[in-house]
C-alpha cells in the first residue's frame, strides 16, 4: 500500500498530466473500490452522495460523520482520495484550519473548501474572508510531511450568481492564498472555461454537466481535473428506482442484465477481500 504522502504527491502530479484527471466521486467504500478497479487514478467523496446513504440531503452531514466517512474511503483503496469538505464546517479561518488538520489525519490525499456556507440561510462569503479561510487551510495542509492537496472552490456560479469576473477574482485570490488546485463548479461554456484558465496559474477543476464540452475538448482547453460530483451516486439510485418500479409495476425482471454487470464489477473490485 502507498503511504499517505505518496498518494498526495501522485494526486497533485496527476493534475498536470497530458490529459485531465478524471475523478469520479465515491459514496461508500464499495463504490471507491469499483472506481479503483476500473482504472481511475484518484477519487473524491461526494457530500450529496454520502448524505443520501444516510437518508439526508446535501449539507445535512456533520463534520465528524464526514471525517469518519473519509477515513473509511481512504483506507479502502490504494489511490488518492480527496474529500468534499464542504465549507470546512466553520466560518472563522482558525476553525477551518483546525478542521482541515483533522482531515489530514484521516489518510486523505487532499480536500476541497467551498466559499459558501449553508448556515444562516446560505451565502457566499465575502472574498476577503474567503481568501483568509483558504490561507489558513493551506498553512495546515502544507506544513507537515504530507503535502496535502488543497482545492479552493468558487461557488457563485451554482449559488445564483453566475458572474465570471467575480469567479476569476476569487480564484486568483485563492491561488495567492496557497490553494494547490482551483474549482469553478457551474462554469460550463468553453469560452468561459478558457478565460478562467488564462487568468490563473493553478490547475482548474470543473464539474461536468449536460451540454458541456467533451472530455477531449476540456483537455484541449487546459482543464486539469474533471469531477462528476454526486452524479454517479444519483445514477446508481436511478438504476435502483427503475428496477424496483419494473418489479412492482410490470412484474418483469429486465433489470437482471444490469445486475449481472454489477455483480461482475463487484467480483473484480473486491477480489482482494474474497474469502
Amino acid at each position: 500500500m502507498s503511504t499517505q504522502a505518496e498518494k498526495a504527491a501522485r494526486f497533485l502530479a496527476a493534475h498536470r498530466g497530458t490529459t485531465p484527471l478524471l475523478m469520479p466521486n465515491a459514496w461508500d467504500a464499495g463504490s471507491a473500490k469499483i472506481f479503483e478497479s476500473l482504472g481511475f487514478e484518484a477519487i473524491a467523496t461526494t457530500s450529496s452522495g454520502h448524505a443520501s446513504t444516510l437518508g439526508r440531503f446535501d449539507g445535512e452531514v456533520s463534520r465528524d460523520e464526514v471525517l469518519e466517512h473519509a477515513t473509511e474511503l481512504a483506507a479502502a483503496v490504494d489511490i488518492p482520495v480527496s474529500c468534499d469538505f464542504e465549507d470546512g464546517f466553520a466560518d472563522e479561518p482558525r476553525t477551518v484550519a483546525a478542521n482541515v488538520e483533522l482531515a489530514v489525519a484521516t489518510g486523505l490525499a487532499g480536500c476541497s473548501i467551498e466559499d459558501y456556507t449553508r448556515r444562516s440561510g446560505g451565502q457566499v462569503y465575502d472574498v476577503d474572508l474567503a481568501a483568509e479561510r483558504v490561507a489558513a487551510a493551506a498553512a495546515v495542509a502544507h506544513r507537515g510531511p504530507v503535502q496535502f492537496v488543497l482545492t479552493a472552490r468558487a461557488e457563485n456560479f451554482i449559488r445564483g450568481n453566475p458572474d465570471l469576473a467575480d469567479t476569476i477574482t476569487r480564484l486568483q485570490r485563492y491561488q495567492e492564498a496557497g490553494a494547490d488546485a482551483l474549482f469553478a463548479p457551474g462554469v460550463t461554456k468553453a469560452d468561459d472555461i478558457r478565460s478562467v484558465i488564462e487568468s490563473i496559474d493553478r490547475p482548474l477543476s470543473v464539474l461536468v454537466l449536460p451540454g458541456m464540452p467533451t472530455i477531449a475538448e476540456l483537455g484541449a482547453l487546459g482543464v486539469g481535473r474533471i469531477s462528476v460530483g454526486g452524479t454517479f451516486a444519483a445514477v446508481a439510485t436511478g438504476a435502483v428506482v427503475a428496477a424496483a418500479r419494473e418489479l412492482r409495476e410490470s412484474g418483469t425482471y429486465g433489470f437482471g442484465a444490469l445486475a449481472n454487470e454489477g455483480r461482475a464489477a463487484m467480483r473484480d473490485a473486491f477480489a482482494d477481500r474474497a474469502v
